[in-house]
């Protein structure tokens, strides 16, 4: 299959965070972008200052209205803050948090107009963006809505070493067993099934489906979770060809090295499956907004306010998110032109007639 050149989009994030930071340590090899259109949307104002308290005055970006003007091989910036736009390191404040808005909403906007391919997202404040525009506990909950239509979003963390997906998402853990059903839980492995076979490529995915008890409840002596919602939607699961296991009890399933053999794993909630991932891969750990026509990725790591503006921060991570996003539009590319007119399938009879077997739903 040909390779694509890719219209990279990239969110500044809060600007008083290590956002600037490790997208410029990351664009500063030009070696990375060479077949790619890189647009930042953030500030060019801010992008200077970070640039010159950094050192990293050899990344070169051109001020473009709109990616419709970036060029390839080159770095534009699209302005998207108003004027009063200023950096105060390792400070939350409500400028940094409006203009963290103002990126994400025009890159948005962009990509939705197919100027972009894909999008890598910058570290936000959570509560500084909040507003009447966003009203969302994170990106993976406002791209949904944005590009969701019926469909729902789901947010995978992937390294090298495992890819977690997490049921419930950004939510309070009081508030985790209510928010499991048997048919929310078999949406999501179809999701993430689905996401293993086009986006990363794995023919036959085998997916482990951790259990929200301990123990796995013990047959319902610890909480009926596991036997009467969990089990049944493994169940379910598996009667639409989907390969997954579970419940599994989660301590022993990372303890012992088990989730090596598996292709993806569903976490109940948030910390069930970020505590492990991050402890393992917390360097090249990437974030990726599953179950939707759009391609995002954002680092694993927050602002970190605490090492903002110190050149301490290690790029890794958003370089990760850089090279998987597009590594996920060729994935996607390929399979589209793989699955497109298909052969029928078919089946021999007894009498040796073939007959026709219907083509299973497109998940």
């Amino acid at each position: 299959m040909e390779d694509k050149r890719i219209r990279v989009g990239i969110t500044q994030g809060d600007i008083n965070g290590i956002g600037y930071e490790v997208i410029l340590k990351t664009l500063s090899d030009p070696r990375i972008y060479e077949n790619q259109a890189v647009i930042i949307y953030g500030s060019a104002k801010v992008a200077a200052y970070h640039k010159k308290a950094l050192d990293l005055n050899g990344v070169n970006m051109t001020v473009v209205n709109s990616a419709s003007e970036a060029s390839y091989g080159k770095i534009s910036i699209v302005n998207c803050t108003d004027d009063e736009v200023k950096v105060e390191l390792s400070q939350s404040t409500p400028i940094a948090g409006k203009a963290s808005f103002q990126a994400l909403e025009r890159a948005s906007l962009e990509l939705k107009e197919g100027l972009i391919d894909v999008l890598v997202t910058a570290p936000i404040n959570k509560s500084n963006i909040q507003s009447v525009d966003f009203h969302f506990p994170g990106h993976t909950e406002y791209f949904e809505s944005v590009f969701g239509e019926d469909k729902s979003a789901l947010m995978l963390l992937v390294s090298p070493m495992m890819r977690v997906a997490v049921a419930t998402g950004h939510i309070p853990l009081a508030d985790v067993p209510a928010a499991l059903d048997v048919p929310g839980l078999v949406s999501k492995l179809r999701i993430l099934n689905k996401s293993l076979i086009r986006d990363f490529d794995i023919i036959n995915p085998r997916i482990a489906v951790l259990a929200l008890n301990p123990h796995a409840g013990d047959e319902g002596l610890i909480g009926r979770e596991d036997k009467e919602i969990i089990a049944e939607a493994v169940l379910k699961a598996q009667e639409q060809h989907i390969c997954c296991f579970g419940p599994i009890s989660a301590d022993g399933f990372f303890g012992s090295g088990d989730f090596k053999k598996y292709d993806g794993i569903l976490a109940m909630y948030h910390d069930q499956g970020l505590i492990p991932f991050k402890a393992l891969s917390m360097d090249s750990g990437v974030n990726f907004t599953a179950g939707l026509p759009i391609i995002r990725t954002s680092p694993d790591h927050g602002t970190a306010y605490d090492i903002a503006g110190k050149n301490v921060a290690s790029e890794e991570s958003f370089r990760e998110a850089y090279y998987m996003a597009c590594d996920i539009y060729q994935n996607r590319f390929n399979y589209a032109e793989m699955s497109k007119n298909p052969l029928r399938k078919q089946f021999i009879v007894q009498s040796g007639e073939l007959s026709d077997l219907p083509m299973p739903e497109d998940n």
